[in-house]
């Protein structure tokens, strides 16, 4: 940060990103100096025997091996230069590494007499154009193998200007401000994010609303990074100094709250949470909606839970081609019905307790069941998570428009693409509701999902329940962005929402993700450390965790992290940065790409994993593995950089997690009772 600088244009990587490749290329062009050494010792007497000692014979031998031996020689010196410099410096720093962009063009300007003495070897050992055979077959090889060797290095090198290349990068920073030229250059990055996707998923654009969400995510890209000037290994870098500031956060905490003698916030005592809920907001239920909200994946969620023995469970709910009835309550599948099979599998249910089954997948559309269960005495409508492509799009559709229900604020806004998957699944449903309570009139209307189907299930609940007052949702796994602060708190009296420890999703939203953005800024500032070693402690801490001497040997003075709590855009400013790292810092913390802020919909369970302290890290004890509370939207509006932020969504480990959960609480009364 900046970005390099070279042949006059911007690219997308540092001048401190060139540690790692120039070392790695160091090593491999030392062992190839070594080889072309001892072909020089064998061949070079032979070429004065070779059979014509002009240009087409001996002469030509020996130009090839002096000068690929002296090119290697070069090249290595040039590498060691080229990381020494690269390693000196802060992120922010770049007149620590001034020397890095002439050592640079000039290993580019060499790569014309590599590729010629790669051509000399091709022709001497491939195209038998040179009159100077080789009789000794370690030579030979040695050659051969070095000439490949250099040719999947040059396309590498091709490959790797083609991935670090900015088509924008001509663009001068000091005009970009909040100006019509700003204005223009966003509009720019957008165009050329929109093209990216239209050739990358080109199969989307014949989706309805295909066009539209790639518009929306390369918008939503476009704003966020926009005058940062930000690489992709810098975000990196900085996602990893913010592990280490959260965990001296959250240390800190901990010490308030134990010198001023505060209870805990979570508990393990599972009644008292429960105590002032109505009925039905319980874990018993929820796990089991949880199962049918698993189902609704389908066959895809069988195959990735049973990798080897997926098929073989899947095999006697599939159904015959020929066998398939013509008015059949499974739409859009294949003809086996597999995703029809799958959800028959994981929900334990038959065929006929699925009264309809969708699983049309497009943009701004997802698949869901509607099931009779009649154990709990309800018509279940599982709305499926995200598991391809187009949910992908659809969950980054995220915007906000406006929304409209009864009983909502007028001003009530919510997510974009949810907002518009609710509307498309509304019209296929409510045929479905009106059949399903002809059939079953006295049940009650559940809806349930995980993830992206648990945002898509509170709008649709929140469209229907004007119809049906009683309707109740179990949501797993939220994202945060979903609906405004007010209608949030609408939902809290018929919405159930549950969310296991450090869960990215429950956690991602635009605001979120904005002040992500400006947070990688101020600890990028903040460290005294070069990026290599941040990215090597990286590594460290993901195999054994942030080690107590990190928390405050990162940082040039640990007191900059408070100040940079705040919102004035000058505490960036430390001594150090350049003067253009400065200006393109500016007004980025006060830039948003939407106005409204959304928000996490119900009342809203947090399980995290109870943390076991003294004596119960060495004996194990029947003490419970984790603890509970009931939070608000408001503690999931901050990004937390944490080893098991993905895993934690998975619905595997939050079925995993409810079900502890209630076993260890039957365990516990059992014990009482004995």
């Amino acid at each position: 940060m900046p970005a390099l600088r070279l042949l006059g244009r911007k690219w997308l990587a540092a001048s401190d990103d060139l540690v790692f490749p120039s070392i790695f290329e160091l090593l491999f062009r030392f062992v190839w100096l070594v080889l072309i050494a001892l072909v020089v010792e064998v061949l070079y007497p032979i070429t004065w025997q070779c059979q014509t000692d002009g240009w087409h014979g001996g002469a030509f031998v020996r130009l090839y091996l002096c000068g690929t031996l002296a090119l290697q020689a070069s090249l290595m010196l040039l590498l060691a230069a080229l990381a020494q410099q690269s390693a000196r410096g802060t992120i922010t720093e770049t007149d620590a590494r001034k020397l890095v962009s002439p050592l640079l063009l000039l290993k580019v300007f060499l790569v014309l007499p590599e590729v010629a003495l790669n051509v000399m070897g091709t022709m001497w050992m491939f195209c038998e154009v040179i009159e100077c055979s080789v009789t000794d077959t370690f030579s030979s090889i040695v050659i051969q193998s070095i000439v490949l060797f250099n040719w999947v290095q040059l396309a590498l090198t091709v490959f790797g200007l083609f991935m670090v290349f900015d088509p924008l990068g001509s663009v001068n920073y000091g005009d970009m401000q909040d100006t019509p030229n700003q204005v223009r250059h966003h509009r720019k990055v957008t165009g050329l994010w929109s093209r990216r996707f239209r050739w990358a998923f080109c199969w989307l654009k014949r989706d309805e609303h295909g066009k539209e969400a790639f518009q929306q995510v390369a918008a939503l890209l476009s704003a966020l990074f926009r005058s940062t000037d930000l690489v992709p290994s810098d975000v990196v870098a900085g996602c990893v100094l913010l592990r280490v500031r959260q965990k001296r956060e959250t240390r800190e905490m901990r010490r308030i709250q134990m010198l001023n003698d505060e209870e805990p916030i979570y508990t393990t005592d599972v009644n008292k949470v429960f105590s002032e809920t109505p009925p039905w907001m319980n874990l018993d239920d929820a796990l089991h909606y949880l199962r049918l909200s698993i189902a609704a994946y389908g066959w895809p969620y069988v195959l990735y839970r049973h990798c080897l023995t997926g098929f073989c469970k899947l095999a006697r709910h599939l159904t015959c081609c020929c066998c398939r009835p013509k008015n059949s309550i499974v739409t859009d599948d294949n003809c086996c019905l597999c995703h029809f099979a799958g959800v028959k599998y994981m929900s334990k249910l038959s065929a006929d307790d699925i009264i309809f089954a969708s699983f049309n997948n497009r943009v701004f559309e997802l698949p869901f069941c509607v099931i009779s269960d009649h154990d709990r005495e309800s018509i279940v409508v599982a709305v499926r998570g995200s598991i391809s492509l187009r949910d992908i799009f659809t969950d980054f559709s995220a915007g906000s428009e406006k929304f409209e229900a009864d009983g909502l604020p007028e001003d009530t806004a919510a997510h974009k693409g949810m907002s518009m998957g609710a509307a498309k699944m509304l019209r296929r449903l409510l045929p479905v509701l009106d059949r399903a309570f002809a059939q079953f009139p006295h049940y009650d209307l559940v809806l349930t999902g995980h993830s992206l189907g648990a945002g898509v299930a509170v709008l649709v609940a929140l469209k229907l329940r004007p119809k049906y007052p009683q309707l109740k949702v179990f949501a797993f796994s939220t994202p945060a962005g979903l609906i405004s602060r007010e209608a949030a708190r609408f939902t809290e009296s018929f919405v159930m929402t549950i969310g296991v420890g450090d869960d990215l999703v429950m956690r991602l939203s635009v605001h979120s993700i904005e002040n992500l953005r400006t947070k990688v800024i101020q600890t990028i500032h903040a460290t005294k450390l070069p990026k290599y070693r941040i990215m090597l402690n990286g590594f460290g801490y993901a195999l054994f965790g942030v080690p107590a001497r990190d928390l405050e040997s990162t940082w040039r003075r640990p007191e900059d992290l408070e100040a940079n709590n705040s919102d004035d855009s000058d505490a960036l400013l430390v001594q150090g940065v350049s003067t253009e790292a400065a200006l393109v810092s500016r007004n980025v913390f006060a830039r948003r790409f939407s106005s409204a802020r959304l928000f996490t919909p119900g009342r809203i369970l947090h399980i995290a994993r109870r943390k076991r302290m003294g004596i119960e890290k060495k004996v194990r004890t029947q003490e419970p593995t984790y603890e509970m509370r009931w939070a608000c939207p408001e503690d999931f509006m901050e990004l937390q950089v944490m080893p098991r932020m993905l895993l934690d969504h998975l619905p595997e480990n939050v079925h995993r997690t409810i079900q502890t959960i209630i076993e260890e609480k039957h365990s516990y009364r059992v014990t009482q009772v004995v």
